[in-house]
């Protein structure tokens, strides 16, 4: 198992996608279902044995809860806040390109 190379809070992009979001829970490797894994094409499909990202994410039409690996991700070096309708609930920020867990969300 690896460590997990991005941060709760943190704004990432999609390497391939045209999405972005915030990072709101890390799995230390996959933690999803067997059908949603393969539902992904065999030629694009992630290693299992690596960090998995829930985001609250966005495009360009709509906002979402995505489930990314660690190899697809990237820092989202834009500055601009996440617009899906949770964050506010969750986050407090963005101060320089991140959010910071409101209080009653910290362990």
């Amino acid at each position: 198992m690896q460590t997990a190379r991005f941060f709760i809070g943190q704004i990432v992009r999609h390497r391939i996608f045209p999405f972005r979001g915030v990072i709101f829970d890390v799995d230390p490797e996959f933690d999803n279902t067997e059908e949603w894994y393969l539902s992904i094409p065999e030629e694009v499909r992630p290693r299992k044995d690596q960090p998995f990202y829930h985001l609250l994410a966005e495009n360009a039409e709509t906002e979402y809860v995505a489930y990314v690996s660690e190899q697809n991700l990237v820092e989202d070096e834009t500055g601009q806040p996440v617009r899906h309708p949770h964050v506010e609930e969750i986050f407090d920020g963005p101060v320089e390109g991140a959010y910071r867990l409101k209080g009653q969300h910290r362990n």
